[in-house]
């Protein structure tokens, strides 16, 4: 899918541009092109990548001159720029908007300008039924990349977007919050003990959107099948493993309940019930084609070869089978750099 093509990676200097990045690059691109907004972000990101293939630009999806700019002869888009921070977006609606909606469009606008091939766009199961500003940002951002298949004209493009929970160990995120509590003796501060979410490796993030970008026949939501954790289970399990490695007692660390912010939910849904009816899957996928109806010629959507009607989907982290302690802490070891015992 990608031999020899020339990709544009939007925030290519965040925790996901990054693995799509890394993962990319084995997949032999002629050129993969990282747009990021944060100047020390992409100087990072150079030093990191010492490529040939990679070119690192600096822009904002806002600037659609710019895009139109970043996006010539472009084969395969990967749009992952967005504000990600539920607590941020709350605080800051309109400048959600202005990048999650907006920013959104441009892409589209601008890719069907170039004539691009294919475009994934990354959006989060918050977009499910969404309590707070950036998941209904991401829904809104869905609605204009599935539309966008239906006023291309008569341009060869193809637009997706992908849904995926937490992806475990990434900036910002609880796991390395717990860690950074855990060094500290403690305590570890947990928002509600109901709260329930569903958890992803980079590699299977990566894996998620660049097999979207392979399969997709346009205007569909692909979602990767994930396990759930209760999340007290999993800052009790770091406090059992990692407790030891920084000389503390894991029986001396205490959970201390704060409170939930503001538009956090308890759990988080893959699909809503409506999408679960159209659904389709593989082994590892499900893919949720655009809505049809006899009345309307919205999207006329041919399938996909390789998946079939889904047959027994968990649309919530709350009624899924949470993992272990156990099993959580053999994901971490695997996806975590054990520390030192110094």
């Amino acid at each position: 899918m990608f031999d020899g093509k020339n990709v544009l990676i939007t925030g290519g200097a965040g925790s996901v541009g990054r693995v799509l990045t890394r993962n990319l690059l084995d997949e032999d691109p002629n050129v993969v092109r990282l747009l990021d907004n944060s100047e020390p972000a992409l100087a990072d990101l150079r030093a990191e990548f010492d490529d040939g293939r990679c070119r690192f630009l600096a822009g904002d999806i806002r600037d659609k001159d710019r895009l139109m700019r970043a996006m010539q002869n472009v084969d395969v888009v990967l749009h992952t720029a967005a504000m990600k921070h539920v607590d941020i977006s709350e605080y800051n609606p309109f400048e959600a908007v202005k990048t999650n909606v907006l920013g959104v469009q441009n892409v589209v606008d601008t890719a069907i300008d170039a004539e691009v091939e294919r475009l994934v766009f990354t959006s989060s199961d918050k977009a499910v039924n969404p309590a707070n500003t950036m998941g209904t940002t991401k829904l809104l951002g869905e609605k204009l990349v599935t539309a966008g298949n239906k006023y291309r004209g008569d341009v060869d493009l193809s637009l997706a977007s992908v849904r995926f929970g937490n992806v475990l160990n990434s900036s910002q995120s609880v796991i390395p919050i717990f860690h950074k509590q855990i060094r500290q003796g403690g305590p570890v501060k947990l928002t509600d003990r109901r709260m329930t979410r569903f958890f992803l490796s980079f590699k299977s993030l990566a894996d998620l959107v660049l097999r979207s970008a392979e399969y997709t026949q346009g205007g569909e939501v692909f979602v990767r099948k994930m396990p759930a954790i209760r999340i007290e289970d999993l800052a009790e399990a770091m406090i059992s493993w990692l407790g030891p490695h920084y000389g503390h007692d894991p029986e001396d660390i205490d959970v201390e309940i704060i409170g939930r912010r503001i538009g956090e939910t308890l759990d988080e849904k893959l699909m809503t019930e409506r999408e679960a009816a159209r659904a389709l899957e593989n082994d590892e996928l499900y893919a949720i084609p655009p809505e049809t109806s006899e009345r309307t010629d919205y999207l006329d959507y041919p399938g996909i070869e390789g998946f079939d009607s889904a047959e027994t989907i968990v649309r919530s982290s709350e009624n899924a089978e949470p993992l272990t302690k156990d099993e959580i802490v053999a994901i971490l070891k695997r996806e975590m750099e054990v520390p030192t015992d110094e």
